[in-house]
């Protein structure tokens, strides 16, 4: 298993981190493949989206703020309940195919780590594992 360290900025923010992905992919030298990410933060999350226009992050930043406003009544004492929320609708994992070297995506997706109790230090763990192609009789 491999960690990356993300160190955040902002209390709300999606970080791109496809690239640091894509490279521990490489350095496996796995060509066929299956890329696990999980994330081990009850404040944070992972996604795939749209990573071609920055403003796809800010809009989905700017809804789940509107959906899921800070300090709005929550019951859990330490007042970042809305970033539990938030991470839960994001989930903690991903599972990505790995064709010829590279994890496979659709043409504008990218892996986001989501951010919801920040700034901080974060990881994700990555576990790249080799399948073997089942050959046909």
């Amino acid at each position: 298993m491999e960690k990356i360290n993300i160190r955040t900025t902002k209390r709300i923010d999606l970080i791109d981190i496809t690239d640091q992905i894509q490279n521990i992919v490489a350095k496996s030298k796995v060509k066929d493949g299956i890329c696990f990410l999980f994330c081990p933060h009850t404040t944070a999350g992972l996604t795939i989206n749209e990573n071609a226009d920055p403003s796809v992050r800010q809009d989905i930043t700017n809804a789940l703020n509107k959906l899921i406003p800070e300090g709005a009544g929550y019951m859990h004492a330490e007042g970042n309940a809305d970033s539990h929320i938030k991470s839960s609708l994001f989930g903690s994992s991903l599972t990505i195919f790995i064709e010829d070297g590279q994890l496979a995506f659709g043409i504008w997706q990218g892996i986001y780590f989501c951010e919801g109790d920040g700034p901080r230090s974060r990881e994700v763990w990555v576990k790249v594992i080799r399948t073997v192609p089942v050959k046909a009789n």
